[in-house]
This record gives C-alpha cells, structure tokens and sequence, in this order.
C-alpha cells in the first residue's frame, strides 16, 4: 500500500480510466483492467472508513463518561445538599443563629415568603399567565409535494444530494 492520500489516488484513478477509455480494448480485458486499478483505491476507502469508525466508537465512550460524570455529580451535589439541610436542621433545633469561624461565617436567617401550590386546579384563571402561540412553522414536506406537483415557488428550490451509507 502506497502513502498517497486517498484524493491522491481517485485522481489517479479518474486518469488511469480516461486512458483505459482512449485505448481499444475488448469488453473483458477493459472490466479487468479496471478491476486491477480499483485495488489500491478499495483499500484506501476501507482504512478511512475504519478510521472514522475508531473516531465513532472514542465519542462514544466520550459520551458514556460523561454521562457517568453527570450521575456522579448529581450525587455529590445531592450529598452535599442533604448535609446542609443535616447542619441546618441541627443549628435550628439548638436555636443557633451564628457561628463564625476563621475559614467562613454562617448564619441562619429566614427566607421571604413563596407561595405553595397544593391544588392547581382549585386556583382562579386570573392567577395564570398564557403562552404566547407558537410561531409558524415552515412545512418543508408540504414545500416538497407541492413542487413535485409542478408548482413553481419562489425562493425555494429541490436539490437531490448524496451519501455515503456503510453497512
């Protein structure tokens, strides 16, 4: 296997056929000739392909670490949320309002009030704020049939590209 890149050999590639085009060959010997190139190019393909599969699988375990670093997080902060409510709980039962030390002050004081709603039904539509409606939205699939109908929008045009899919 060569070190050209594969851009290097479909160029390579594209000439070699033209040539094989010019000459006067049978059917048989032309598809042999052909199949002989394709080698290098074939291989090539296969190692890209292998290669964006390695980068697949490294985000993929990217993903799965942090989504295991988010859980792990969440329980830290959960933690550490319980142990202010565990030290908070304690200072208010021995009716303890300050404590200053040399790293950090803490105090307890009492929040202004909030409102809690037990029954949301029971509530007066009044107290409620409405959604503005959603925007419209453009119906790209409508946009298509009407085109492929013949009709002519303007600003809008269908355009067919192309993919790569591996199996």
């Amino acid at each position: 296997m060569s070190n050209l890149s594969l851009y290097q050999i479909a160029s390579e590639y594209q000439a070699d056929i033209r040539t094989l085009e010019d000459t006067e060959m049978d059917d048989q010997t032309f598809l042999d000739t052909l199949d002989s190139l394709g080698g290098e190019l074939e291989a090539k393909a296969t190692n890209v392909i292998m290669f964006a599969r390695n980068l697949e699988a490294s985000a993929g375990a990217i993903k799965q670490a942090e989504q295991a670093m988010s859980e792990r997080r969440k329980k830290l902060e959960a933690k550490a949320s319980s142990i202010y409510a565990y030290l908070l709980a304690n200072l208010q039962a021995c009716e303890i309002t300050k404590i200053e030390s040399p790293y950090f002050s803490m105090s307890v004081r009492k929040n202004p009030e909030s409102v809690v709603v037990d029954f949301e039904g029971s509530i007066p539509r009044e107290y409620f704020t409405l959604p503005d409606p959603p925007l419209p939205r453009l119906d790209k699939n409508k946009l298509k049939e009407a085109m492929k109908s013949g009709l002519v929008i303007e600003g809008v045009h269908l355009e067919s590209k192309y993919r790569l899919d591996i199996k």
